[in-house]
This record gives C-alpha cells, sequence and structure tokens, in this order.
C-alpha cells in the first residue's frame, strides 16, 4: 500500500477525500489546525478502513509548517504517492471591513502554503511511476466574486498554477489536477462568517462532501485536468464565459453581498 498525504483533512471535503483514498487501500498522512476534530477522523478511518493513519496538528500558514510538515513526511517518503493540497478557507465581507491580516492569511493558506508544498513534494513524487498531485480550487475561480474577492482570488490563482504545473511534467509519471467543487455541506460557510441570505441560495445547490470526493478521487486517478463536480457547478464555471465580465459581478454580489452585520470576529483556518 501507498501513502496519501491530505491537508484540512479534519471535516468536510478533506476528510472525505481521505476516506475515499483509504477505501482504496492508501495509508494516510493527515494535517489539519482543528486538533480534536483530526485525531477523531483518523481514529474513525483506521477502524473503518482497517489503514495506518498518521497525523500531525499543524496550521499550513505558520512559518515553521513546511519544515514541520517535511518532518513528519520524511520516515513515509518511499511510499508516498499521492498529495491533496485541500487546506483552505474564506471570509465573506466588503474588502475594506475586513482586517488586512485575516485577509493575508488566507492568500498565506490558499496560495503560498500550496506552493510550497507542491514544490517539496513533487521531488517525491518523481520516484513513482505513476504518482498524483490534486490541488484545490473553487467553481469562483472561473470569475470575479465580489465580497468574496480573496478567496476567490486565491481560488483562480490555484486553477491557474495547477494546470501550468500539469503542463511542465506532463512527460513525467506526476498526474496533477485541480479540484472546483462549489457550494458542499461543510463547515465552510461557519468559518465564512457568511449571511443567512447567502446560506440559502447555497442550500439549494448543496452537494455533500462524500459526493464530491468520490468524483475528485475518481478524476484524480483518471488522470483529469479540472474537476468540476455536478452539473451545476460545470454549468457556473462555463457560463461566466459567455456574459459581459459586469454582468456576472453583478450576480455574484447579488449572492455574497451582506444583507446584515456579519461581525468582524477573527476566524482562525481549519
Amino acid at each position: 500500500m501507498s501513502y496519501a498525504l491530505v491537508t484540512g483533512a479534519a471535516k468536510g471535503i478533506g476528510k472525505a477525500i481521505a476516506a475515499e483514498l483509504a477505501e482504496r487501500n492508501y495509508k494516510l498522512l493527515l494535517i489539519d489546525l482543528d486538533e480534536n476534530s483530526l485525531d477523531k477522523t483518523a481514529e474513525e478511518l483506521s477502524a473503518k478502513y482497517q489503514v495506518h493513519v498518521h497525523t500531525l496538528h499543524q496550521d499550513v500558514s505558520a512559518p515553521d509548517a513546511l519544515q514541520n510538515i517535511f518532518t513528519f513526511t520524511t520516515p513515509y517518503h518511499d511510499q508516498l504517492s499521492v498529495v491533496v493540497n485541500n487546506a483552505g478557507y474564506g471570509i465573506n465581507g466588503a474588502f475594506e471591513q475586513l482586517s488586512l491580516d485575516e485577509q493575508l492569511n488566507i492568500i498565506d493558506v490558499n496560495v503560498k502554503a500550496q506552493v510550497k508544498l507542491s514544490y517539496t513534494y513533487i521531488p517525491i513524487l518523481r520516484q513513482f511511476p505513476k504518482a498524483y498531485l490534486l490541488n484545490l480550487a473553487s467553481t469562483t475561480a472561473y470569475q470575479t466574486v465580489p465580497y468574496l474577492n480573496i478567496y476567490a482570488a486565491t481560488k483562480a490563482f490555484a486553477l491557474s498554477f495547477t494546470r501550468g504545473l500539469r503542463y511542465e511534467l506532463r512527460n513525467s509519471g506526476i498526474s496533477v489536477s485541480a479540484l472546483s467543487p462549489g457550494s458542499t455541506d461543510t463547515d465552510f460557510v461557519n468559518r465564512a462568517r457568511m449571511g443567512q441570505h447567502t446560506r440559502r441560495i447555497a442550500d439549494r445547490f448543496n452537494m455533500t462532501a462524500e459526493q464530491v470526493a468520490k468524483i475528485a478521487v475518481n478524476g484524480l486517478f483518471s488522470g483529469k485536468a479540472e474537476i468540476l463536480p455536478g452539473a451545476v457547478n460545470k454549468l457556473n464555471a462555463w457560463l461566466p464565459k459567455f456574459f459581459p465580465k459586469v454582468f456576472v459581478e453583478k450576480i455574484a454580489a447579488g449572492i455574497y453581498e451582506p444583507k446584515e452585520p456579519t461581525g468582524t470576529t477573527f476566524a482562525l483556518p481549519s
């Protein structure tokens, strides 16, 4: 059995992807900031799938994160053939009304950590005849999204970065894919401090994390460049190409513009 590394693995899509990989007999290296949830997930997956699960409680945006993660995974490098950069989060609200620090931290988690881990683990993945790298993007990567501005911009980066990386590695044994989920029934809306108006719209189109993960892992192992789970998400990625940008921006703003006070409590990534 090979090992798979998954960041942001305690809950939601990350946990569901870890479960899909465990079902395929991958041993797991799981990383998350939420230590309690991570431990519960590890115990659950180990018992259900009878695979080895190792965990690291780590904020991927911390200055020492890369060194800590590399040290954690080093004993398993000769078996590590799958890397999933899932960690990420966003904050809903107008750019100037959110703190600069928390918006910069979104970039640290969604962009810098993804780049650092990709750079670090590509040499490890090269040792295998076939290996896989999955980076998390989003349907927000395909358009401008006012009031979810920094998050959407980081996901546009993730999509572009992943496609470019895929091309550069086309002659290697590493298959690189971007996963672009849309509304998913996870804790994302709570961490993002989304208002009831946005939540009601999201609830109409929610997929489960398990549905997204199954499509994601199937797509990853099929060698897809972009994985868009579900017909609605495919439509959301495709339609903006055919309308004026200002029209698309207005529609997105109508969904994400806060209709009630959301507060400014700092939200740690998880």
